[in-house]
Parts: C-alpha cells; structure tokens; sequence
C-alpha cells in the first residue's frame, strides 16, 4: 500500500539542506604508474593487446610512438610576446593573399 509520491515544490523547498553536505569519496591510490611501467605491461599481458576481446591492437602498440618523443620541455609563454607573433603571421598571410590576388 506504500506508493510513492513525488513531492510538491513547497515541501522540497521547507527543507534546509543548505547545512547538509555529502561525504567525499573515498578512493585508495597507491602510485600512479610511469609510462614506462606501461609500456612493459602492454607488451607483456595478451589482455592489453586485443579490445573487448575482438579488435586487434597489436599493431596499434607496434607503431606508438616512444616516452622520449612525446616529452617536450616546459615553455612559459608571455601574453605580449604570443600576441605579437600570432598577430604578425596573419598580417603576413593576408599581405601574401592579397598581392596573389592582384597579380
């Protein structure tokens, strides 16, 4: 005989859950893996070298590229100085387009 009911606005309103507040998660993080930890486990578990059990993805980890390719050095960048540069190739682009369009 316990039916549920959708409560109205004004009832959902009454409530004060500006005082609630939900526990945070918890999550166990041991260390997080390096990518040459993941590269010698891709190549060693079959269960990495094939995608729900049909797509073949040994080919895929053959021709990925290495750590030591992607890594690029950190660059700060200046607002002013990025600015300038952008701006300046979009003048010499339009510069160029518009003597190609008159010749």
């Amino acid at each position: 005989t316990d039916i549920p009911v959708i409560p109205d606005l004004e009832e959902v309103q009454e409530e004060d859950l500006a005082m609630q507040v939900a526990a945070p998660p918890s999550v166990q993080v041991n260390r997080v893996l390096t990518y040459h930890d993941l590269d010698k486990d891709l190549m060693k578990y079959a269960a990495f070298q094939t995608l729900d059990g049909e797509v073949d993805l040994k080919l895929l980890t053959k021709v990925l590229a290495p750590e030591h390719e992607l890594r690029e050095d950190d660059v700060s960048w200046d607002w002013d100085h990025l600015f300038t540069e952008v701006s300046s190739e979009l003048v010499s682009e339009w510069d160029l387009g518009q003597s190609e369009r008159e010749e």
